[in-house]
């Protein structure tokens, strides 16, 4: 009976290093699922999750990028609108510019601001890389660079 008793306050620090290291693997797989906004120079502006959260270099929240193109700020208040045909609108719905199939982005009067990249740099319109975002959608590439939602980008 005394033996019970001592094995039984010895489960919990056994499970321990177990609760840790999922813990651990779990804060891992996290981070390796965001995918970096980059300056031209390669230091880091901040980050984009698979699920479209947008995160400051040192990964506090900024906002978010919904699945039904709403653009939030970290409070979840709408900032604007990404729209399934590359519209990109204002929180009260006016058009701020455009994202076309080819990587080219306009403004709402359609001249051209950049173009990102199929291989993840992001080009002004004189064709000088501002940034790189490997792996991120283009339409938050867009809204991050071009459009200034987020404040990563100046």
């Amino acid at each position: 009976m005394n033996d019970r008793r001592v094995g039984a306050s010895y489960a919990p620090v056994r499970f321990a290093p177990f609760a840790f290291v999922v813990v651990f693997v779990s804060a891992l797989a996290s981070a390796a699922l965001a995918e970096p906004i980059e300056s031209a120079s390669r230091s880091t502006l901040g980050y984009v999750t698979s699920e479209g959260r947008v995160e400051s270099a040192s990964r506090s929240t900024l906002g978010y990028v919904t699945s039904e193109g709403r653009v939030e700020n970290a409070s979840r208040s709408t900032l604007g609108y990404v729209t399934s045909e590359g519209r990109v609108e204002s929180a009260s719905r006016s058009t701020l510019g455009y994202i076309l199939p080819d990587g080219r982005v306009e403004n709402a009067s359609r001249s051209t601001l950049g173009y990102i990249l199929p291989d993840g740099r992001v080009e002004s319109a004189s064709r000088s890389t501002i940034g790189y975002a490997r792996g991120v959608r283009r339409e938050w590439v867009a809204i991050v660079y071009f459009f200034g939602f987020f404040g990563l980008v100046r």
